[in-house]
């Protein structure tokens, strides 16, 4: 089965500082599931000025204490992989994230893009669609796929207060139109 979340975000300021703050955005005291994010490779292709970035996020277990009982899902911390191509001249970053922990029961993907916002050069655009399909949990599949549904409607909503955050604070007021 699977279940699909769409998010679509405008951020009244600039590319650079959107992306300078996603970049530092964890981890946070706003949310303290995510416990370290660290680049593991950074290359600038020359021919293109495309940056790539790979980096491993460890967050805490957040599957609820009940559903803890089944041993697969008894571990502390998960691990995701996040990619990023960032181009600077055409101002946009794509992003694509996976969960790294439970692969044979669970698949989590993200694909993210900021872009220049086509409403106002000033402004950044943020798409992101999560998707999460859970197998070999027998019964459990629906249960788990609900609970996954819920968590990344709410971590996308929460990740986007994050950033609102960080930008005034490093940015000040956002830019009118």
């Amino acid at each position: 089965m699977g279940v699909t979340v769409d998010v679509r975000q405008v951020y009244k300021y600039p590319f650079e500082q959107v992306v300078a703050s996603f970049l530092r955005k964890y981890p946070n005291p706003m949310d303290k599931n995510v416990i370290s994010v660290k680049i593991v490779e950074e290359k600038r292709d020359v021919s293109t000025g495309i940056i790539y970035r790979k980096r491993i996020a460890v967050c805490q277990n957040v599957v609820p204490e009940i559903l803890r009982k089944v041993s697969i899902l008894k571990v502390p911390n998960i691990q995701l992989e996040e990619e990023s191509w960032l181009n600077p001249q055409e101002r946009n970053m794509a992003i694509r994230s996976h969960c790294l922990t439970w692969t044979q029961y669970a698949s989590m993907k993200e694909e993210s893009v900021f872009r220049q916002s086509m409403e106002n050069p000033n402004w950044t655009e943020f798409i992101q669609r999560g998707r999460i399909s859970i197998t070999g949990a027998g019964f459990l599949n629906c249960i788990l796929e609900t609970f996954a549904s819920t968590f990344l409607r709410q971590g996308a909503q929460k990740g986007i207060r994050i950033m609102e955050m960080l930008l005034k604070e490093q940015c000040g007021a956002p830019l009118a139109e």
